[in-house]
């Protein structure tokens, strides 16, 4: 794998990412769409590790962080998603406007 094609399979995560966040209104697939993309800037982060970095250490440990906070970050949501479902009945992103105040 050469650095050009770890970038291009990281924009076309993205990209799908960014697609199925914009088209979906299920919040369950827009949480799945964005776990894609930050695992698009994971891919990143490790391809300029291996091939670009002096210290290829320092991407694969950013890379380990960026993962367990985005866990923790789908844990929250997750809860967030369950607590809604028992009260509204839905996971509509158009159905749901508690959060507006």
């Amino acid at each position: 794998m050469t650095l050009e094609r770890l970038l291009l399979l990281a924009a076309l995560l993205f990209a799908v990412g960014l697609f199925g966040l914009l088209s979906r209104r299920h919040l369950i697939g827009m949480l799945l769409s964005i776990e894609l993309m930050l695992n698009a800037a994971n891919v990143n982060l490790i391809a300029f590790a291996r091939f670009g970095a002096s210290d290829p250490e320092g991407g694969a440990l950013l890379s380990l962080f960026s993962i367990a906070v985005a866990a923790a970050e789908m844990a929250v949501a997750l809860a967030i998603l369950v607590s809604m479902h028992r009260r509204r009945r839905t996971l509509d992103a158009d159905e749901i406007n508690e959060l507006f105040g």
